[in-house]
Formats: C-alpha cells, sequence, structure tokens
C-alpha cells in the first residue's frame, strides 16, 4: 500500500505527536513512577496506596460513557488540550504538598488529587483516542505508533535513572519535590503540543475508549498508566443507542470478558503492595527503584519489537496465554527477593512478559470483537477493566492484612497465574 503525500500541517502534527510523548515520559518516568513510592516512604500503608488506582477506577466506571456522549460534536482539539491542561495542572499541586501538610495529610492529599485529575482524565484519554486516529492516516499508524513507543521508552528509561540520582544524592523530601517539579514540566510540554495540534476540515468525536502507546509499568510504571491498561479506537456509529449490549454476556465473548476481568483483578492485587514492600521490607533505595524501572521498560520495549514474529509463529492466542502465564513471575521474585538483586531480576522478567502480554491481549481482543459492532464489545470489556482495577487494588491490601506482605504477594503471582490458566480455557 502506498502512502498517502503528507501535507505540512500533517507533518507539524506528526512532530507535535513525537514531542507530546517524549514529554508524556519524562511524566512518567518521574512523578508518575515515584508518587507510590514516595506515599510508601511517607508511612502510607497499602490501602491507602490503592487509593491511587482504586479512585481513577471509580471515575472511570462512572464517567466514560456520558463523557464519550458528551464529546459528540464537540471540537476535538480544543477538548484534547483543555481536558489536558486540567488534568496535568494536578501534578503542579504536588510539589509543594511537603511544605504544607503532615505525612499523613500528604498520603490523604495524593489520593484526593489523583482522583480530580482522573475526571478530565477520563475526558482526554477518550479525546486523544479519537483525535490520533483522525490526525494519523492508517498507513502511516505503524510508523508514527513506533516512534512514539521508541521515544517514549527512551525519555522514560532516562528520566527514571536521573530521578533515582536526584533522589538519592538530595535529602528527604526535597529530592522528591524536585522530581515533581521534573513531572509537572513534562507534563506541561506534553499539554503545550497537544495544544498545537490542528485538525483541517474538524469532524465531530467518533471514538470511545483509550489510547496508549506503552502499557504502564503493573499499573503504574507506565502510565498506569497510567492510568493502568489498554488503548483502543472504537467507532460509533450514528443511530448507537446503547453501548452497553449485555446479550453478549451470554455469547463466547462473556467467557472471554470473564477470563479478562479475572486477569485484571489479578494483576492489579500486588500492585498496591510493590511500593510499600520495596521501601519496608527490601529496604530498596530510590537509585536502586529507578534501576528496576529502567530494566523494566527497556525489556518491555525489547519484547515488544518482536511481537510481531511471536504473532505470524504462534497466532494471538498463543502469545496471550504464554504472555499471561509468565505474568506472575514480577510478584514471585519480588516476594522471593530479600535485596534489590532479585529485585532486578523480577523488572527484567516483568518488563518481558508485560510487553508479550499487553500486545497479545490486545490483537487477541481485536479478533473476538467483529468490526461491525466493535463498541459494544469495547464497552464490556472497558466494564471490566475498570472492576477488575478496582477490586483487585482493594483486595490487595486485605490480602496483606490476613497474611503480610510477603506471603500476599506470592499469593498474588499464583493468582495471575491462575488468570493464564483461564485464557487456555476461554481465550
Amino acid at each position: 500500500m502506498s502512502q498517502t503525500v503528507l501535507t505540512n500541517e500533517a507533518r507539524a502534527n506528526f512532530r507535535n505527536l513525537y514531542a507530546d510523548v517524549f514529554w508524556f515520559g519524562v511524566l512518567g518516568g518521574s512523578t508518575m513512577a515515584f508518587v507510590a513510592i514516595y506515599a510508601a516512604r511517607l508511612g502510607a500503608s497499602s490501602f491507602q496506596v490503592s487509593l491511587l488506582t482504586a479512585g481513577p477506577a471509580v471515575v472511570n466506571l462512572l464517567f466514560s460513557l456520558p463523557a464519550g456522549r458528551w464529546m459528540q460534536d464537540k471540537s476535538l482539539v480544543r477538548v484534547t488540550f483543555w481536558s489536558s491542561f486540567w488534568q496535568r495542572l494536578g501534578y503542579l499541586v504536588f510539589i509543594p504538598l511537603p511544605l504544607l501538610l503532615s505525612s499523613n495529610g500528604q498520603v490523604w492529599a495524593l489520593a484526593l488529587v489523583t482522583l480530580l485529575m482522573s475526571l478530565p482524565g477520563t475526558i482526554l484519554a477518550i479525546s486523544f483516542n479519537a483525535i490520533f486516529a483522525d490526525l494519523v492516516p492508517p498507513e502511516w499508524r505503524a510508523e508514527v505508533v513506533g516512534r512514539r513507543n521508541a521515544l517514549l521508552a527512551f525519555s522514560m528509561v532516562s528520566t527514571s535513572l536521573l530521578c533515582g540520582q536526584v533522589l538519592d544524592r538530595v535529602i528527604f523530601p526535597y529530592n522528591y519535590q524536585i522530581v515533581f517539579a521534573f513531572g509537572a514540566v513534562g507534563a506541561g510540554l506534553s499539554c503545550y503540543h497537544l495544544g498545537r495540534l490542528r485538525l483541517g476540515g474538524e469532524q465531530p468525536a467518533r471514538a470511545w475508549g483509550h489510547y496508549r502507546d506503552l502499557s504502564s509499568r503493573e499499573g503504574r510504571r507506565f502510565i498506569q498508566a497510567v492510568r493502568t491498561a489498554f488503548g483502543f479506537r472504537l467507532l460509533r456509529r450514528p443511530g448507537d443507542k446503547s453501548l452497553l449490549r449485555m446479550d453478549l454476556l451470554r455469547t463466547t465473548y462473556g467467557t472471554f470478558l470473564l477470563a479478562c476481568f479475572a486477569f485484571y483483578t489479578f494483576q492489579f492485587v500486588p500492585i498496591p503492595l510493590f511500593p510499600v514492600f520495596s521501601v519496608n521490607v527490601l529496604l530498596l533505595t530510590d537509585g536502586q527503584i529507578s534501576l528496576g524501572s529502567a530494566l523494566f521498560y527497556t525489556t518491555m520495549m525489547l519484547a515488544s519489537f518482536g511481537l510481531g514474529f511471536l504473532s505470524a509463529r504462534l497466532g494471538h492466542r498463543r502469545v496471550l496465554i504464554v504472555g499471561s502465564l509468565l505474568f506472575g513471575l514480577y510478584p514471585l521474585l519480588i516476594g522471593l527477593a530479600w535485596d534489590a538483586t532479585l529485585y532486578w531480576l523480577a523488572s527484567i522478567a516483568g518488563g518481558f512478559a508485560w510487553g508479550i502480554t499487553n500486545g497479545g491481549l490486545l490483537n487477541r481482543l481485536m479478533e473476538r470483537s467483529p468490526d461491525g459492532d466493535r463498541p459494544a464489545y469495547m464497552a464490556l470489556h472497558n466494564l471490566a477493566l475498570n472492576l477488575g482495577i478496582l477490586l483487585g487494588s482493594l483486595a490487595g491490601p486485605l490480602l496483606s492484612a490476613k497474611m503480610g506482605l510477603r506471603d500476599a504477594m506470592l499469593v498474588s503471582a499464583g493468582l495471575r497465574f491462575a488468570a493464564g490458566l483461564l485464557f487456555i480455557l476461554w481465550g
């Protein structure tokens, strides 16, 4: 297929998309990578850490559908810019917190600000999904996404390593204020480049769902995401009355969705435990944690490069099964660790497993969702995703309260392996 000749406007949009993701990587490798660690160093419990992911999941559950409908007939560029502005404004609030509140007050403030940020963040995820699809012609998307992935990985790894040095060399809490300042700069410049995007002959918003280039590291190492899983371009057809088609649950897609729900739930069980375990049990320095993050991102990127070869040889279903069965390696090795050595090995194995699982699940989900009715299928998937994030994030602290952090980590590894077995049955 021959590629469309790009206009000057399209080239400018591509440059801004590259700059946006580079600066988002700075945000991801600084504030987003270390905010949960900071909460743990303040003395946060695993339950308090879980609120950093559970709160946004609740917001997503409540507002994704209304936000998608509200966006109809709205300017994509304006919605994307202003939602990013208000969402990323919250990262500025993190900087002065050590000067304003006690340690416990800061923990609750972090959870509250994160919750408030997720309101415009939900709109941003949907609107960026739509604008990306409309800005980049189909024949250019593989190249643009590939470059964005490479830029994101490079900026996240570099920023994470730099922040590790800052955190080890500057006294607490000023070190974290510097890291949060890095994140605020990255957030602001990413927002600036989103605002410079131009969509000629702008069409009404057509997309519902989330777009992401790389997934978060165990929920927050991405981007939790990020915030935390996958992204899809989902088109709503005019005249659709409801995206929630519960009748689909009675088909084979329903059992596949049940496996996805179990996978997301078990994925997030150890998420709030990782920061507390790393700080209070392994006694890792921030530099050691940052190196682990860099190893995770690097192996995740390398695994994603080989995903096409694996999918061609094994098929999307088998790739998903292999990745999901390996997915429990990260909490297993963390649970067995007594120092940084096994922690770093876990980061290498975890990044590799997540790079395979991420792409495998996305591709398999596309296979199981017919083109003509994809929005309805993805709406149910989004529901399963956010319910899984919510339940898993809350279950982890309960599990650790019953049996302790180390045993809870090992149990969560077994749960992740069980999710892989469900994909063998229903994937």
